[in-house]
């Protein structure tokens, strides 16, 4: 998904000529659940000028009450009008992204798109230009009953890449997939995954914080698609035992000034020593990171040997698995 340079005039304009009428900032907390306050139209220019404030205390993993004054910074390139939003009477609601702020105006330590901020700046420091994930996010289709609300029986009986009778997802995936175009997102792929109701939408890569923006962006839509087809969707690691857990393959390139660089067309197996550098980290603090890739304790319920979880520390040339 491409971002556009938006300024605040730019933002005051659309919102002006599509009729906007009410913005949600969306963030992040520590377990990766997307959070969002929303105010009326009339309350921009606070949201502009980085003024509007929350109660930090009340999300699981930021403050204490005597520091919950916290504020929003809304990043203006994530500002986007929500298709499926408009109201009877033709008002819509768009989206901006931000990252928090303590009350003093410094980054949050806790807010993990600061986090990811501070580290590419890193990053840059160090002499690399750009870091790209590819991502696969997977994730279940759960019936709702009649009262609208989760049932433990999954949408269908299929298995990987099945079609319809057995991959009752069809339709779900196919709307994800043209709502996500709509917003700019450039899909590459879409399948029944290999557990009963279990499905993948896959999207082209991106620089590090934009990929993750679209994760969240992503999750928010499948939610709100499945919804529309009666069905609940989960990304949780783990709904049910004896079949395969939901992942996410995170595909990684880094580059420098001269290009790839994990690239070395004389190197073993073509890979750099930064690629093999790069590796060495992932291998040392596997089972550190673990702790924030798997930060709940159904997390660990997927970590199980026979269901393509990965409960090894290991790497390969060839063998996907690793």
């Amino acid at each position: 998904m491409v971002r556009k340079a938006y300024t605040k005039d730019d933002i005051r304009n659309v919102i002006k000529d599509e009729n906007v009428q009410f913005l949600r900032l969306q963030f992040t907390d520590v377990f990766g659940a997307i959070k969002n306050v929303g105010v009326p139209v009339s309350q921009l220019e606070k949201v502009l000028d980085n003024n509007l404030m929350f109660d930090g205390s009340s999300i699981e993993g930021f403050v204490r009450i005597q520091e919950s004054d916290m504020y929003l910074y809304p990043d203006l390139s994530t500002f986007m009008i929500f298709p499926w939003s408009t109201d009877e009477n033709g008002g819509k609601v768009a989206r901006l992204i931000a990252d928090v702020y303590t009350a003093a105006r410094q980054p949050f330590a806790g807010d993990p798109r600061g986090n990811l901020k501070r580290v590419l700046s890193e990053m840059t420091e160090a002499g690399f230009k750009n870091f790209n994930l590819g991502t696969e996010p997977e994730f279940f289709l759960f019936k709702l009953d009649e009262n609208g609300n989760p049932t433990t029986e999954l949408n269908d009986k299929g298995g990987y890449f099945d079609l319809a009778p057995l991959d009752m997802g069809n339709d779900v995936r196919r709307k994800i997939v043209l709502q996500l175009e709509a917003m700019g997102f450039e899909i590459e792929a879409e399948h029944h995954e290999v557990a009963p109701g279990q499905h993948e939408v896959d999207f082209k890569y991106a620089d590090a914080l934009d990929a993750a923006d679209n994760i969240q962006t992503f999750k928010l839509v499948v939610k709100t698609i499945a919804r529309q087809y009666g069905y609940y969707a989960t990304f949780l690691p783990k709904p049910k035992s004896g079949i395969n857990g939901n992942g996410m393959h995170t595909n990684m390139s880094l580059f420098d000034e001269t290009g790839n660089a994990f690239f070395d067309e004389t190197g073993d197996l073509q890979l750099s020593k930064t690629a093999y550098n790069f590796l060495g980290g992932i291998l040392d603090h596997a089972t550190a990171y673990t702790a924030l890739t798997n930060p709940t304790v159904n997390s660990y319920k997927r970590l199980t040997p026979g269901f393509e979880a990965p409960v090894y520390v290991a790497w390969s040339g060839s063998n996907r698995s690793p």
